[in-house]
């Protein structure tokens, strides 16, 4: 389908598209210009001085390094969150070596620019350490930043799959706007255990039903080899949008680390990038392909799919740091108009790997442009039809190469990807929540839709272990909305909340009514609870969050989009303000982001400690 068959877009995409141009036009414009400063005819390194030059190529093995030092050819700078305890970043390992090899194939350098810190959400799940996760992904930009400082390079490519890590990529990636980019992803890990059935046996390891040695066996048991997790949380969603953005090679996302046809697809986007040089025939660099039409893509991508909420953060900073600004009004105009495609844990019970069997992102691409809703008009790393040239599937040639080709017209599993013309549910797997707490994010998507209005006494609490606490002392043998404030990006890094996840999801499973609104985050692992997230402002902030009190009634209505304390209006604003009891700034490591606590924006604001005017 070419971008001149596409059909008429639909008019709230357009408009909003036009208002995010509209809102951007003075960013976006600095922007672009600070970009075409920054461009070279020539390699870069060719600009660098016999010194420079020298320190860059000192270690490189002799055949590269003639290559370098005549400066006549496009040099690969990688950009790599390799590391061996991340079941999804250790297929990485090999990747410079191979990466260099076929760059000197084609006629080119690469060398490792640099490595980011990868850290991994579940390993610090309900630990100090997840207080260091959301500001990770600023440190990961500012590492990619300095990796490509050297100015050495004509082209990145970036290695990196999880939570924090791909936005954090990107944003470092666009500060250096100039060089064509490419995203190439490792793949996730096979099925094992089932995330619902792994999900029972922590609910019956919370209710005391079930041993440490049982719950281990079963986590061990879903998380048990190299790649990412097969769940559809902000990993897996990272995938999705790189796609959707055009940064990846078409549907190279959920390729398994070990498939023979991974191996060729890397080699694919070494080639790929190197014809997006300035030397090469197709100049495109990374800070064109990542234009308004692709952040909107990119949100669609996430809606359509029922992705991870943390996205409502991340790419809010991705689209400022190409000079872009969008918020979450946008995200939920767009929401009401783009049907539900998917069901992937925890929208459903299928892992990602039946999502990639039953036709993965490229055919929830392929109908979302049939349909009009999304930009087909957009630049992206392959192809010359913009979007519509990644709506088909990668294969492997008998000859060892890669082809691409087109996909069975009707989903091969209606029970997890379907046709735009009968979808799950007409609107998209998010909405934005207002009233007097505050605005919040829910995932519509993941909880039943008989559990769309939730009307209940408020239980208020300052931490995880509180609330775990009081389960474990039978206090939450109610319906209830549980409060959990001082969870936010100023008061301890805005962990997310999935300690007590299995507790909440014991207490519906035996039958009572239960949601959770909190200024903290769960992503994309949230599952059947209601779950009013990123509530803002937060409660460290003096967010009306914090003058919910024990007994209050509260009101979560997704139909409406209403979060609200059912307090009289003149009792509400005589209320005093909660104030913080613990201090959560000292170890860990905690102690050296105190100051990233004190100026980080807000969440809608993409709780950025980058662009904080």
């Amino acid at each position: 389908m070419s971008i001149a068959e596409q059909p008429k877009l639909n008019p709230v995409i357009d408009r909003v598209t036009k208002r995010i141009a509209e809102r951007s036009k003075t960013l976006r414009g600095d922007y672009l210009a600070r970009l075409e400063q920054m461009r070279s005819r020539g390699p870069r390194r060719s600009n660098l001085s016999c010194a420079n030059q020298a320190h860059a190529h000192a270690a490189a093995q002799p055949g590269a390094k003639i290559w370098l030092n005549e400066a006549k050819r496009p040099n690969i700078g990688i950009v790599t969150a390799y590391n061996d305890m991340l079941s999804a970043h250790q297929p990485y390992e090999s990747y410079p070596e191979q990466i260099r090899q076929t760059a000197m194939r084609f006629g080119a350098t690469a060398q490792v620019a640099g490595g980011v810190p990868a850290m991994c959400d579940g390993v610090t799940q309900g630990r100090p350490g997840m207080e260091l996760s959301l500001f990770s992904r600023d440190v990961i930009a500012q590492a990619t930043a300095v990796a490509l400082s050297h100015d050495s390079f004509d082209a990145a490519l970036c290695l990196g799959i999880c939570d924090k890590i791909v936005p954090g990529l990107l944003i470092g990636a666009l500060a250096f706007g100039h060089l064509p980019t490419i995203f190439i992803p490792a793949g996730p890990m096979g099925s094992g255990l089932s995330n619902k059935d792994k999900a029972a046996v922590r609910e019956r390891y919370a209710q005391g039903k079930a041993t440490k040695d049982e719950l281990l066996a079963a986590e061990n048991a879903a998380y048990h080899s190299a790649g990412t997790c097969t769940f559809y949380g902000t990993a897996n969603s990272n995938q999705m949008l790189l796609e959707a953005m055009g940064l990846h090679l078409p549907g190279s996302a959920f390729v398994h680390p070990n498939d023979p046809l991974r191996s060729v697809l890397t080699d694919a986007a070494v080639e790929r990038v190197l014809q997006l040089t300035e030397q090469g025939s197709n100049y495109t660099p990374i800070g064109y392909v990542v234009n308004e039409k692709a952040i909107v893509n990119a949100v669609i991508a996430l809606l359509a799919t029922g992705g991870s909420t943390n996205h409502t953060i991340h790419w809010i900073s991705v689209a400022r740091a190409a000079g872009i600004l969008i918020d979450w009004q946008d995200f939920d105009e767009l929401s009401s108009v783009i049907p539900l495609l998917t069901r992937v844990y925890p929208n459903g019970t299928a892992d990602v790997n039946a999502f990639e069997d039953a036709g993965g992102p490229t055919f929830v691409i392929r109908e979302l442009l049939s349909a009009g809703l999304m930009h087909a008009d957009v630049k992206t790393v392959y192809g010359t039809e913009g979007l519509a040239s990644h709506v088909s599937q990668p294969v492997l040639t008998d000859e060892n190469k890669v082809k691409w080709q087109p996909l069975p017209d009707i989903s091969t599993n209606r029970e997890v990807v379907r046709n735009v013309s009968e979808p799950f549910a007409p609107t998209g797997g998010l909405r934005l929540l207002d009233g007097n707490i505050g605005r919040a994010i829910v995932k519509a998507s993941a909880v039943p839709e008989d559990a769309w209005i939730i009307r209940a006494p408020a239980k208020v609490f300052d931490s995880q272990d509180a609330l775990v606490g009081a389960y474990k002392a039978g206090q939450l043998n109610m319906d209830f909305v549980a409060v959990v404030i001082f969870q936010g990006p100023q008061a301890n890094g805005m962990p997310e909340l999935h300690h007590f996840t299995p507790v909440l999801g014991s207490l519906m499973s035996a039958g009572y009514k239960v949601a959770l609104v909190t200024d903290g985050r769960m992503s994309g692992a949230s599952g059947k609870v209601p779950a009013a997230l990123h509530v803002s402002p937060e409660a460290a902030q003096g967010g009306h969050i914090a003058k919910v009190q024990d007994g209050d009634i509260v009101e979560l209505n997704v139909h409406t989009g209403e979060l609200r304390a059912l307090v009289s209006e003149a009792e509400w604003d005589a209320r005093p303000l909660r104030r913080v009891t613990e201090d959560s700034s000292h170890g860990y490591g905690r102690d050296l982001f105190v100051a990233q606590r004190r100026v980080v924006t807000t969440p809608e604001q993409g709780a950025s400690t980058l662009f904080v005017n």
